[in-house]
Formats: structure tokens, sequence, C-alpha cells
């Protein structure tokens, strides 16, 4: 079995940062989002991927061969972002007719058994209980708790069921022929393909779908999300201050990359510093700080800082994207 992972969008409600990292790069705990997806497949024994890249594809390449070089890896480059349906639909040459095929977004983690997932008896698509179904696809079963309909972000929605971009597809070689289907016939939601439109036309032709509901789902694509993963997986990890800096006092959870130089500070909780980072005279919480950053003489809560940024003065709540140096006076 085949694992599909999408990668090629351009983050844009994560930026300044996605304007040089890629939003699957972003580190959560000290780990990039992409590699708790990768580790958490890698552990139920997939070791066969398939990555769609696009934006800032180099930089995803590059992590994927240095970290994970014991697994196969084929990239299939999309040139222009026409939705995740035409995405899927170019990884056709990777995929024979009766495989089955195991599709995860490259911006979400998920609390879910992948093993019991991939023994399901028929398609199944995993989906968590929103309060606002209408931001994303949405499902809705019939009295046997099969799906009936698929609708992507409706006006008014029938279900708070809403996909979380993970489907365990065991008639891909069908679903590739509605993806050609609506892209021939140019069948579009607000101007995409979308995944869930051949999906939907699968529904129709008689295929069968259920549904499996994910304990947890980190949609890691706004800031404030992102901040509260964080928090989480700080949480989970149990950590314990055993860190050593001058004049300093630790509060757990925290992670603190390699060779950072911390003086004269109050870190913590949920803080994750990246590595070679150097913070003095300092007050910082809930926060993310990236590689090769300066910290000077600041309070600092509830913030997402990028690598390379060097901040001097006073408190503030920042949003700072990577190669930043602000001086606040």
């Amino acid at each position: 079995m085949k694992v599909i992972i999408p990668v090629a969008g351009a983050g844009t409600k994560l930026r300044p940062f996605t304007y040089t990292q890629p939003k699957p790069l972003i580190p959560v705990a000290g780990k990039p989002i992409l590699s708790y997806i990768l580790d958490q497949l890698i552990a139920s024994g997939h070791k066969d991927f398939i990555f769609v890249v696009g934006y800032l594809a180099d930089k995803i390449i590059e992590f994927l061969d240095e970290n994970y070089s014991n697994i196969h890896k084929n990239y299939i480059f999309q040139k222009e972002r026409q939705g995740l349906g035409h995405a899927i639909y170019s990884c056709k040459q990777y995929i024979e007719n009766d495989e089955e095929v195991l599709i995860q977004l490259g911006d979400s983690i998920l609390d879910i058994d992948f093993k019991v997932l991939t023994h399901c008896k028929y398609n199944t698509l995993a989906v968590r209980k929103v309060n606002d179904p209408r931001l994303f696809g949405v499902v809705e079963l019939n009295e046997s708790g099969f799906i009936k309909n698929l609708v992507e972000k409706p006006m008014i929605p029938k279900s708070n069921l809403a996909l979380v971009g993970l489907y365990f597809i065991k008639e891909f070689k069908q679903l590739i022929n509605a993806l050609e289907y609506n892209i021939q016939n140019d069948v579009k939601t607000k101007g995409e393909f979308h995944l869930t439109d051949g999906l939907k036309r699968l529904l129709d032709l008689g295929y069968h779908f259920e549904v499996m509901e994910v304990k947890n789902w980190f949609d890691c694509g706004k800031k404030n999300v992102l901040l509260e993963t964080n928090a989480i997986m700080l949480d989970r990890m149990n950590l314990e201050s055993d860190y050593k800096f001058q004049n300093s006092v630790i509060i757990p959870p925290v992670n603190i990359g390699a060779n950072c130089t911390i003086k004269n500070c109050i870190i913590g909780p949920h803080v994750s510093v990246g590595d070679h980072v150097e913070i003095d005279n300092s007050i910082i919480k809930e926060a993310i700080i990236g590689n090769y950053s300066l910290l000077d003489n600041i309070v600092m809560q509830n913030s997402i800082i990028g690598n390379d940024v060097i901040i001097k003065g006073k408190s503030q709540t920042y949003n700072i994207g990577d190669n930043t140096e602000l001086d606040a006076v």
C-alpha cells in the first residue's frame, strides 16, 4: 500500500513564516509537522510514499532525503495548484490498478490507529465533529452509518462531521477515473478540483464509504492552532526541567534545541526554542522560536518567531517570519 502526502500548498494563512518555510516543516514542540505525520505512519508499517510538492519543493525534498532515507519516496511536482483532487490525480502513474492507497494531508496531526483504518472493509474517510462545518468538506451519513453525501464547504451544512484530511481508498483506480472525469468536464468547486468532488462522484456511482472518527485533530494552518498544538505536544512529552542556564528559571514543559545560550530569563511554560538561539534578560511563555534567533530584553507570549530573527526591546505580541531584524525601542 502506498501513502500519498500532498505538501504543495503555500500556507498563506501562516504568512509571513511560510514565505521562506514550507508549512509542513514549521516546528511544533521541537519537531516539524511533517515528522509527526511520517513517524506515526512509519510506526504503523508504511514505507512507500508519494509526496506531491510544489511551493518551496526543494526544502521539502532536502528535509525528507536527509531525515527519512529509510523509506521509499517518489516526488510529484504540481506546477499549478488546481486543488487537492488535481494533486491526487497527478499520482496515478505510481499506483497499480488494484492497489489500495492511504492519503493524508501534510499539515494535520491526527490521533488515529492507522492499522485499524487500513483494515476497514470499505473506503473509509476520517472525520471529526466541528463547530463550524462551513469551513470544511462535510460528510452526511445514512441510517446504516455509511456516507450518503459529501459536500465541500457547504453554505448550509446538514452535518457537523468534517473531513480531516485522511482517506483510505480501496478502489483508487476508480477514484482516478472519477477525478479524470471532473477534470475533463471542468467540475470545480470555488475554482478548484477538490478531492471531495471526486469522492462524491464515486459515491454517486454506488461505491461504499464509511467513516472513522479521530480522537484528536490538529489542523496546523493558523497561528492560534499552531500554538495550541505546540502546547499539547509539549504536555504529552512530559518533559522535566533539567535545563541549566545562567541565572534563569525554566518552567516546564519546554523544549530547547542544541547550542542555545539563555541568561537572566524566565522561559515557559509551553515554549519551543530552536537550535543556536540566544535569549537574554527576557520572559517568554506560550511561544515557538526558530533557529539562530536572538531575543534581548523582551516580555513575550502567544508568539511565533521565525529563523534568524533579532528582537531587542519591549513587551509585545509578535508574528514574525524568517530573516527579520526588529529593534523595538
